[in-house]
Order: structure tokens, then sequence, then C-alpha cells
């Protein structure tokens, strides 16, 4: 017995230790190629079965809409970061303004970020569909939309909506009302134009979707329900 351990001592001495080190590596790559495959899987898995289970609340007819009083616009940049313009933001604008001329809904609640006096998405928006035909007295204005979520439980918490018409991207409206189901919200969603070879930012909704997961885990609530007011630039 001690001659065994001691040739085998003698072996692990021998072995070169870059070897086994090799040995390691390979075994840990195997192991992080695993986990890879599984967290790829867990996050495909969430994302396509947040589409189907609101499948049959997404409009992409819009004679097939049904009418209501209210749309939500969820609010999104104007510009990218370089100057060109947002097709996303563009092309919710015109899916908003249909809904008006269609008669499939009375007013729009513009709901986007206004943290800072710099930056303020609800405002720009306003200012865009009043060009684009629609009444001052046609559209409310959300300065808390901070969040997909805030935006949602917002425009029923505070605005006293429900039921209401979501408007934005398709995928987007995936999670708009999986959140809207979560908290027994009453919406559909009317999808706005998709703009071709703009794969990024499909693929941050990927992430965007595990976090609305870890929301619901933690019960995330939206930054505030108060009525939250303009924040302008003092002049």
């Amino acid at each position: 017995m001690e001659l065994t351990q001691q040739h085998t001592a003698k072996e692990i001495v021998k072995t070169p230790f870059c070897k086994r080190c090799g040995r390691f590596f390979a075994k840990s790559m195997v192991c992080a190629a695993w986990v890879s495959v599984i967290l790829t899987l867990f996050v495909l898995v969430i994302d396509g079965a947040t589409g189907i289970y609101v499948k049959d609340r997404i409009y992409t007819d819009i004679d097939k809409l049904p009418k209501y009083n209210d749309a939500v616009v969820l609010g999104t940049s104007k510009y990218y970061a370089k100057g060109s313009p947002n097709l996303y933001y563009k092309y919710r604008l015109e899916a908003a303004i249909s809904l008006l001329k269609h008669g499939k809904v009375s007013h729009l609640l513009v709901s986007g970020d206004n943290k800072t006096p710099y930056y303020n998405e609800p405002k720009v928006m306003q200012n865009d569909l009043r060009r684009m035909g629609a009444r001052k007295e046609q559209i409310k204005q959300d300065f808390a939309g901070y969040r997909t979520l805030d935006s949602i439980v917002r425009a029923r918490e505070v605005y006293k909506l429900e039921p209401f018409v979501i408007v934005t991207q398709q995928f987007h409206c995936e999670r708009a009302l999986f959140i809207a189901k979560y908290h027994h919200i009453n919406a559909v969603c009317f999808a706005a134009k998709y703009p071709e070879g703009h794969i990024k930012v499909r693929i941050r909704e990927f992430f965007a979707r595990l976090g609305m997961l870890w929301d619901f885990l933690m019960d995330t609530k939206p930054e505030t329900l108060e009525q939250v007011a303009s924040r302008e630039i003092k002049s």
C-alpha cells in the first residue's frame, strides 16, 4: 500500500506542471461551454414564452383593433447618440397618429424619461405629434415613464386609463403586455413598424426580459406613483 502511494506521488511530481494546468483548463472550458449552452437555452425559452403568452393581445392590422379611449405611446429617444434619426421613435409616432385618424382611440398618453431638464422624451413626442396633426387636448404627458414597468403601471394607477392600447414595436409589445398581465392590467398593443436591419435592439431585448423576471422576483415597483411635473431648463 505504501509503495503504491509513493509511486503515485512520484508520478504526480514527475507530471509537468503545464500538462496538469492544461487538463484543468480543458475541463474548465467544457464546464463553461455547458453553462453557456444552458444560459442561452434559458434566455431563448424566456424570450419565446413571453411572446406566446401575450400573442392574442397584439394587433398589427388597425382594422381589427377594437376601439379604445386611450393609447399609451412608450417613449424612446428621437435620435441616436451619433445624431442619426431613431426609426423606432418615428414609427411609434406614426402608429399613434394612425390610431387617432382611424378613430381607434381618442387620447394619447406619451410616457417617457424626463429625469433631467436636458432630456424630455414626452415633450419631444408631444411636439412632434402636434406637428403630425394631433390636437393639444388629445395628448397627455407622463414625465416619469422611466422604464416600461413604470409606464404601464402608472397608466392605470396615476392616469386611470385602463383599458388602453400600448403603442410600440412588436417585440416591445410582448414585454409590455407581459408586465400588464402580471399586474392584472387590461391592455392590448398595436404594433408599430419595425425598422429593417436593426438587430442590436432586438438582441438587447433578450436581456430586458431577464430583467423583467428579476423585477417580478424582487417585486419592483415604479419609481413613483405620483404626478410628476416636467423638468424644464431654467433660463
